[in-house]
């Protein structure tokens, strides 16, 4: 049976499934047209590339960011087509049954390996499932894998939270020889839009999509957040978020709390979690760069103001405290935090 007959059989409309595809299509700049090519190719596909997904140190917050998905449901379109052979927190079988399903798809060979939780660095000890060291676990299965897919902060770059432990977790490019396999899609937890477009677009082009200099899509991590911020017209004013607790401030620029947005490459300000309900800084959050090198080690205290710009140019200790409405202020802030993320992404 065929995506499109399972997809039927499940009463999901054809229908919903080539929006999905346009999605994706248009996720990554490809021509409307693609779309169409998108849906036949993962139809062919379904003959029928597996994925085996380990998770190493981590929360399950990915697995559990990607099930939550709504309308349609990601599990019902995407995830039983795609046959999941190993999971650990969805797989209905255990013990002895799951790791033999893992060993025989290991075996047969190409499929896509995601990965969610990092992998530790300082020693093997520190991840141990089912008696093995985790870091072995997934060499082995990284070996025989088409595509690597970091899911999430902790399996990419500097290997989110568990990083910044004495355990020294890392991300999957850190542990392979061939990094041309690898995909990071980083953000604390992933995000489903940007992982299902990844896997649907390797299955149709037979290849990553175009990645920067960290292995992440162009696609989803080209932009600045700070450029597309909703409270970037208070930045350019000078209106910084000064007392949480002061209802007249709460649309103000969150800079001086700690957010990342100047230095957070991600498309965070235009596609929302949970189908477009909500992300960090509309929910009143400052950004925490999740989806950059430097999270978690590096960006701490989280809500601490920290030196994102030249402080040669203008004195950030006393933004928020001058007079209010000084745009050449903020023109100034402004063009000192471009140079300072411009310097940043390598």
């Amino acid at each position: 049976m065929g995506i499109l007959e399972e997809l039927a059989a499940k009463e999901i409309k054809r229908r919903d499934f080539v929006k999905l595809c346009t999605a994706v299509a248009a996720a990554f700049s490809l021509p409307a047209g693609f779309a169409q090519d998108i849906a036949l190719a993962t139809e062919k596909a379904m003959k029928k590339p597996p994925v085996v997904w380990l998770e190493g140190q981590d929360c399950a917050g990915c697995s559990e960011s990607l099930l939550s998905t709504i309308n349609p449901s990601i599990a019902e379109l995407v995830l039983d087509t795609l046959s999941i052979r190993y999971h650990e927190t969805i797989m209905a079988g255990s013990g002895s049954v799951a790791e033999r399903a893992l060993e025989d798809t290991i075996k047969e060979g190409g499929y896509v390996l995601v990965l969610e939780g990092s992998i530790p660095k300082a020693d093997d000890r520190f991840c141990m499932v089912g008696g093995r060291n985790f870091k072995d676990i997934f060499m082995e299965a990284a070996g025989k894998a088409a595509a690597i897919i970091g899911a999430g902060s902790c399996a990419t770059l500097g290997g989110g939270i568990p990083g910044a432990t004495p355990s020294q977790g890392r991300g999957a490019i850190e542990f392979v020889s061939d990094r041309s396999k690898v995909i990071n899609l980083p953000t604390c937890p992933v995000k489903p839009s940007r992982l299902v477009a990844t896997i649907m677009y390797f299955l149709t082009a037979g290849k990553a999509p175009a990645l920067d200099q960290y292995n992440r899509p162009t696609a989803f991590y080209g932009t600045l957040i700070h450029d597309n911020c909703p409270r970037r017209n208070h930045f350019e004013k000078s209106y910084f978020l000064t007392d949480w607790n002061d209802p007249k401030q709460k649309d103000y620029c969150l800079l001086l709390k700690g957010c990342k947005g100047p230095k957070t490459y991600a498309d965070c300000p235009q596609v929302w979690w949970n189908e477009g309900a909500n992300w960090c800084i509309g929910a009143g959050a400052p950004c925490a760069g999740c989806s950059q090198p430097e999270y978690y080690a590096g960006f701490t205290p989280l809500y601490a103001k920290q030196d994102t710009i030249d402080a040669g140019k203008i004195d950030i200790d006393t933004i928020g405290e001058v007079a209010v409405g000084v745009a050449a202020v903020g023109a100034v802030v402004h063009g000192a935090v471009r140079l300072v993320a411009g310097k940043d992404k390598k």
